[in-house]
């Protein structure tokens, strides 16, 4: 079986609701680039990664000349080949490979009719439990109703019931670094007044000084908490942090290589590593990740980046495998409206997403619907994920714990 062609389609899909993130930052829509690596023997395996556009379709066109005629089993020297060290400095190659890897291994369970799971070492679990994944929204004007917004404790808390009660979740993740450390405080005990039986996670996406992070941490001790993610930026603010706290604390953005991970256990800054299949540049570096992080007795968890159901099926491939695996999965999916899948959005089942078992990744490509989302991608353009229209002067650490923003600045009555 050789490679025949390469073909990415950047769609975009819409979200219930604008999410708000920390600096500075929201999405009102996900944009991604499916690529689709056709073999020789009639196959089609799917890959996807974060963004797209002109210089993902172009970063894809420009391998494909050197990828025809490539067996997709030889996924090593494919790993070379792509993040040459040398070479890989001047191109965004580990998204790139990570898409590729996704699609070889889909082409490869597919001709050996078998799941990916069963390919990489054959699943231990059936079904991977999920976090409810929170977010402060903005309305969705989009709707023509203005609904969704999520901007105070009652309605977060209110927000999650219905999730609770529509998916099965029995963790809590909320994603802060919109309002003030106080205020989102005093959000997140809402919640865990709210679901005393429930897990609960918390990510302010590194908004936070050292001090403030250490401030937070000491007031959510007494609360189930699975782990604190990324409240400061660098290993150096996450080991004075750590020292602080009997809370674990966990990462996505300064652990996401190997390199990375030696130094954090050379000098141990963090205790749960979330492995994501893009940021790692795919599949089998995460689980090779997941086997350090067992021999040194680090945490592992699923993270998410924001993806459609090619990538969400990885991770669920992914989370199948790992036997040091503990804690529920991240995932933005629930906040979709839609899917670019046959048969639609993957369904959840008492909080949980069962792992494929078809062939390959087990998802087959909406061809109407890829054609929706992408002629949507046409019309709308890239999304500016790093420029809040409704936050212009955002700054993360000014006094009294206050944003420069004056629509920030009016922030609800604490519960």
């Amino acid at each position: 079986m050789k490679i025949k062609d390469i073909r990415a389609t950047t769609v975009s899909v819409p979200l219930e609701a604008p999410l708000r993130h920390a600096n500075g930052c929201h999405w009102g829509r996900f944009v991604r680039t499916i690529v689709e690596v056709e073999a020789d023997n009639g196959l089609i395996g799917l890959g996807e990664m974060g963004g797209g556009g002109q210089s993902a379709e172009a970063a894809f066109r420009n391998l494909k000349s050197d990828l025809l005629g490539w067996d997709p089993a030889r996924l090593e020297e494919l790993r070379f080949r792509v993040s040459n060290p040398t070479a890989s400095l001047y191109n965004n190659h580990i998204q790139v490979l990570a898409a590729l890897e996704f699609a070889c291994l889909d082409l490869l369970g597919q001709a050996w009719s078998a799941p990916v799971s069963e390919i990489l070492g054959g699943r231990l679990r059936d079904r991977i439990p999920f976090a409810s994944y929170l977010f402060f929204r903005y309305a969705n004007s989009a709707n023509g109703h203005g609904t969704g917004e999520i901007r105070t404790a009652n309605q977060l808390v209110a927000h999650a019931r219905a999730l609770k009660s529509k998916y099965g979740f029995k963790t809590h993740k909320l994603k802060g670094g919109v309002f003030p450390p106080a205020y989102e405080l005093a959000c997140y005990r809402a919640l865990a007044a709210a679901f005393p039986e429930d897990q609960l996670r918390f990510d302010p996406n590194c908004s936070w000084s050292t001090e403030q992070a250490i401030r937070f941490a000491r007031n959510i001790e007494d609360l189930n908490n699975d782990y604190l993610e990324d409240p400061v930026f660098g290993l150096s603010g996450m080991r004075r942090l750590r020292e602080k706290t009997r809370i674990p604390l966990s990462t996505n953005t300064m652990v996401v290589n190997f390199e990375q991970l030696a130094a954090n256990i050379r000098d141990l800054s963090i205790d749960v590593i979330l492995l994501d299949t893009t940021f790692w540049g795919g599949i089998r570096p995460c689980i090779k990740a997941a086997g350090v992080c067992d021999t040194f007795q680090l945490g592992v968890a699923v993270h998410s980046s924001g993806e459609l159901g090619i990538q969400l099926a990885t991770m669920l491939h992914m989370g199948a495998v790992i036997p040091n695996l503990t804690f529920a999965a991240d995932a933005h999916y629930h906040q979709l409206t839609d899917d670019i899948i046959e048969g639609g959005k993957l369904k959840y089942e008492n909080g949980a997403i069962r792992v494929p078992t078809a062939p390959g990744l087990g998802v087959t490509l909406d061809r109407d619907k890829l054609t929706e989302y992408a002629e949507q991608y046409q019309r709308l353009g890239p999304y500016p994920y790093d420029r809040d229209p409704l936050r212009p002067c955002w700054t993360p650490t000014i006094p009294n714990d206050r944003w420069a923003d004056p629509e920030d600045s009016r922030i609800p009555d604490l519960p």
